[in-house]
């Protein structure tokens, strides 16, 4: 569910705005499920809430008031938002929330919190409307530009985006700050100021306060002259992802039991330019981080000349490169195994969700799988070094580390690999191969296992 809205910054003149220029946006916001509003009292969002609730009736609208606990005001706050909505008979759903930085900004991580929130309470088909303005658009680009942003960053801040099971929408991503506060000057509007907004620290505040008035001064017009900008950023990212999606059809990408992988040999054909941006488009296809400089300098320098039965891997940002037979690994970040001996009991009945996330299921079959009388819980153990079996029909037993090799698993599941005992005898391994001695006869009931990580 993605509403197309691109070029919407380059449709319309500058006029003083008043709730109906956004009324492009009524058929979307009637077909809403839900209809939610990111309000944190200041501004701009009390402008969005009042304009939503003009264009559709405060009973069709649900506000969404996030406390950070950042500031010493922030309950008087989430207090003048709940007392706006009460005059404006709508329904106020405030959540507080607990910012942990974990290696970021303060500003991403309150960010990431509110975004978190938003997710809980967007169903399919719902819609938050948020409130940034031509003025925070002209911010991000230049803040991102000077991170030393790309294409990708320097687009901007996107008009619409999916979110968790909805989709996030801005609309009043083509008006300027100036435009908002006359219009709720004019209609009595009130509203919160929040004093970090004030404090220089903050890189985006600086530009604010320093950099953008200086600009404002030589070029009035440079919202627009940005927002320009920021669009053809949008068309060449939209170009270059299309490339990547034919490349990466070229390179054969499949889902494996655990992340997902792509040809190696048809990867390295490409220059670098074209592998860095395969790179980039397919970690974002799965949700990863997009890597740095170093990562992409690693992946050319160390992993792909690597032998093949080498095991180098990169690691960053919750996700890892690997390579193995001829094929470069994705693969998200699992967690670790429990050091205990103590089993796992597993009733075959029922899925087994192992410490990993990994799961065991199975699947009444007759004549094949393993034979498992109806009355015994299996164990489940992981390898300890030293186990030996027999898969059915091999010409004798062998340790596990070579049958792994030979069945061509992969070298980071192995000690993952689910071990499953009757009777403290080892008769299966996960979904690889049934012992000597335990498979189910022809005519007699047996269990098949399947053992998978969470897409």
């Amino acid at each position: 569910m993605q509403v197309i809205l691109y070029g919407l910054l380059l449709v319309f003149e500058p006029m003083a705005y008043t709730p109906d220029q956004i009324i492009t946006f009524l058929p979307r916001l009637q077909q809403a499920s839900h209809c939610y509003v990111g309000y944190s009292g200041g501004l701009d969002s009390h402008v969005l809430l009042h304009s939503v609730v003009e264009i559709l009736g405060e009973e069709n609208v649900i506000a969404i008031h996030v406390n950070h606990q950042l500031s010493p005001n922030a309950d008087a706050w989430q207090q003048h938002c709940q007392q706006v909505c009460r005059e404006q008979g709508v329904t106020l759903i405030s959540e507080t929330v607990q910012v942990e930085t974990a290696g970021q900004g303060l500003e991403a991580a309150a960010r990431d919190a509110r975004y978190q929130v938003f997710e809980r309470y967007l169903d399919d088909g719902g819609l938050i409307l948020l409130a940034h303005h031509a003025d925070d658009q002209a911010e991000t680009v230049l803040y991102r530009l000077l991170r030393g942003s790309g294409p990708l960053g320097l687009s901007g801040i996107p008009i619409s985006r999916p979110l968790g099971h909805g989709e996030l929408l801005r609309p009043l991503l083509r008006f300027t700050r100036q435009e908002l506060q006359d219009y709720a000057l004019s209609t009595g509007l009130s509203w919160i100021e929040d004093e970090s907004n004030e404090q220089l620290e903050y890189d985006r505040n600086y530009i604010r306060h320093q950099v953008i008035p200086n600009l404002a001064d030589r070029w009035p017009d440079y919202t627009s002259r940005i927002a320009t900008s920021a669009a053809l950023c949008r068309d060449n990212e939209q170009l270059v992802d299309e490339l990547a999606s034919q490349d990466l059809m070229t390179v054969g990408e499949r889902s494996e039991r655990l992340g997902w992988s792509i040809c190696i040999d048809s990867f390295q054909g490409f220059d670098s330019l074209r592998q860095g941006n395969l790179l980039r488009y397919w970690l974002a296809q799965h949700d990863i981080p997009r890597p740095g400089h170093q990562v992409m300098t690693a992946l050319r320098e160390e992993l792909l000349p690597a032998r093949n039965d080498g095991s180098p891997q990169i690691t960053w940002g919750g996700a890892q490169l690997r390579r193995y037979q001829h094929r470069l690994y994705l693969l998200p970040i699992q967690p670790g195994l429990p050091e205990t001996d103590e089993p796992f009991f597993w009733d075959v009945s029922e899925p087994l969700v192992l410490p990993d996330k990994s799961a065991l299921f199975s699947r009444v079959a007759t004549g094949e799988g393993l034979s498992h009388p109806d009355d015994a819980l299996l164990e489940v153990r992981f390898r300890r070094g030293g186990e030996r079996c027999r898969p059915q029909g091999r010409q004798g037993s062998n340790n596990l580390k070579i049958l792994f090799q030979e069945y061509g698993l992969e070298p980071w599941l192995r000690d993952r690999v689910p071990l499953i005992y009757l009777h403290g005898e080892l008769v299966a391994v996960a979904d690889l191969w049934v012992c000597e001695g335990f498979s189910a006869t022809p005519g007699q009931e047996g269990v098949t296992i399947n053992w998978s990580y969470p897409e």
